[in-house]
Parts: C-alpha cells; structure tokens; sequence
C-alpha cells in the first residue's frame, strides 16, 4: 500500500456550499414574502388600534354632550324657580326705602361713635376727616333719610367740626388735668425741701455728728415721696385715659397727704409736751398707712354725667398752693371733675330722635 504525499494546496481546500442562481432567488423571495405580511399584520393592528380609539372618543363627547344638556336645563329650571320665587317675596317699594334709610341711620352711628373715639385719643384731623365725609355722605342723591332730618343733622356736623378745629388749638381736658397733678407735685417737692433744710439746719444748731447731707428721713418724709409717686401713677393712667384708674390713684394721693397732716398736727401738739420715742411716730405711721389701703382697697366709679357738669373744672383751681390743705382742697376739685370728652351735637341729635320714634 503506498501513501500519496499531502501538498499545500490539498491542505488548504475547504469544503464550500454554493447556491445556485435558482436557489437564491427562491430564498429572496421567501424573504420578501415574510416582509410583506409583516407589514400587512402590522397596518391591520394600527387600524383596529385606531379605530377603538375613535370609538372611544365618540363615546366620551357624547357623554360629555350629554351631560353639559342635563345641566344646561337643571340650570334653566332654577333659575325659572327664583324668578318666580322673587316675583312672589319682592318687598314693596316703601317698606325698602324706610330699611335703607334705617340702615344710613345706623352706620352715620357708627360713625359718629368712631369719630368720638378719635377724639379721646386727641386725634383732632381724623374726626375732622369723617365727619367730612360723613357730611359728604348726606348731601348725596342716594340718601333715604327724611330731608328734614338731613338738613338737622347737616347743620350739627358742620356745628361740630367748628368745635373740633377750635378744640385743637387748645389743651384737652386730660392734658389741663395733668397740669394740675404736676402743680401738686412741684408743691410737695418743695414741702420736702423745706422740710429737709430745716431738719438739717436744726441739726447744725445742734453740733450734730451727721452731715447735712447724711440726715435722717422722717416719716413725713416718707408719706410725701409716697404721695409723689402716687401722682406719677396717676399721670399715667391720665395718659391711658383711664377714668377709674386716675381717679382711685388721686383718692389715694389725697388719703396720704391726711396723713401727713394727722401728723403735722400731732408734732405740733407735742411741742408742748416731751418727746415721744420714735417707736411711737412708727406706729402712727404704720396706722396711717393701714388707713390709706382700707380707703383705697376698691376703685371709685366717676359722678354721672349730669353731676359731672355742674362740678368745676381744673381750670377753677387756685393760683398757687401754700398749705397742705390747699393740696388737699385741690385733689378733690380733681376727683370731683374728671376729664371726660363732650357727646358730639350730632350723637345726641341722633339719640333724640330715636327716642322721639320709641
């Protein structure tokens, strides 16, 4: 058995499939088969797909079409159901004209009481403003209030601003009030000053060890800075506009300086006598004090208003105070008068003619 030698060229043939010509235009048009129902499988499916959503559509506008009809006419019902409903309850044309007018009655109140509001708080220019306008709101073509009536209440407000504008250029009632509580303080001041020169030239004729400035407070002393600081209270609550609250700080102011005249007296009495030691002018202290909070443990209501315009003014005081009695006679003059800022002309015409309707 012989071997034939292995050649390159043996070794580097391949075993190859070749198609022929017919081969491959059967499998081109295999593949061009497949291609077309493909593509007509997926025209068909994005043609149902569009014709479900048309459908869809359709029915959604109809129900919608449906829907805004249902409203349309529920609407038109209702709004027959009012017409009618209205047509029956309709107000007669003077039962409406006198609530209108009823009601321009209320709010030129409620303006009237806002405008005096602005006056206790000084507040001149404000209340001039509304009351302008409230007079603005008269001479209007809308107005249901009687013409008589109008033409009062016209002439009032003009009466009132006049007042107002003169009342500006002058002091209030609170600030007069408080003039006359500082003028009681400077008298105190100057009694404590008095008081205390004397103590400490007595002590110089003494040849006493302390110095002027070192020399002991007495209990007068103590009751008039006391008093003092009562009055500064009560120039606060003057400040606050608060009437009780003014008037129980003076009450107590004028119960301090009793006080300090029960012991005036008494020093005055015992010049005669020996002195006393001082646990006694404590005790006395310690009484009058009692006294002062027992007198001043529940705040005062002011005098009424028809009481309050027969008492005198701050304006009324004496010129100068030269005792403690004078203070005292002043506190009660301050007491008995407290400020209080006049009704306007306009309210009280206002309240007239309610009364006059009841």
């Amino acid at each position: 058995m012989s071997l034939e030698p292995l050649s390159d060229d043996n070794l580097l043939v391949e075993p190859e499939t070749v198609l022929t010509p017919k081969e491959q235009r059967r499998k081109a048009s295999q593949l061009l088969i497949v291609l077309q129902w493909l593509l007509i499988l997926i025209s068909i499916a994005m043609m149902s797909w569009l014709y479900v959503s048309q459908k869809r559509f359709e029915q959604k506008v109809d129900s919608r079409l449906q829907t805004s009809e249902q409203v349309t006419s529920r609407l038109n019902e209702m709004d027959d159901k009012l017409h009618s409903i209205s047509q029956q309850t309709m107000p007669s044309p003077s039962t409406d004209a006198a609530g209108q007018a009823q009601n321009q009655l209320d709010l030129l109140r409620l303006q009237l009481q806002a405008a005096e509001r602005l006056l206790e708080d000084d507040r001149y220019e404000d209340s001039i403003s509304l009351l302008r306008g409230v007079l603005w709101q008269l001479s209007q073509p809308n107005n249901e209030i009687a013409p008589a009536l109008s033409i009062v209440l016209k002439q009032s407000l003009e009466q009132d601003i006049k007042r107002i504008q003169a009342q500006s250029s002058q002091p209030s009632a609170w600030q007069i009030h408080n003039l006359a509580i500082v003028d009681v303080q400077g008298f105190l001041r100057n009694e404590v000053g008095q008081h205390r020169a004397l103590a400490t030239h007595q002590m110089a004729n003494q040849k006493s060890s302390q110095t002027p400035s070192t020399a002991p407070l007495t209990a007068k002393d103590i009751v008039l800075h006391e008093t003092i600081m009562t009055l500064n209270l009560a120039m606060q609550a003057g400040n606050m506009r608060d009437q009780s609250l003014l008037i129980m700080y003076l009450q107590q102011a004028k119960e301090q300086l009793k006080s300090v005249q029960v012991m005036a007296n008494d020093a005055q009495a015992s010049q005669s006598k020996p002195s006393k030691p001082m646990t006694s002018q404590t005790e006395r202290l310690t009484k009058a004090n009692a006294n002062i909070k027992a007198n001043t443990s529940s705040p005062s209501t002011p005098p009424p208003p028809s009481v309050q315009s027969n008492l005198p003014t701050s304006t009324e005081m004496p010129g100068k105070l030269n005792t403690l009695n004078d203070a005292i006679v002043w506190l009660d003059k301050l007491i008995a008068s407290p400020p209080a800022q006049a009704p306007l002309l306009t309210a009280q015409v206002l309240d007239n003619k309610a009364h006059q309707t009841k």
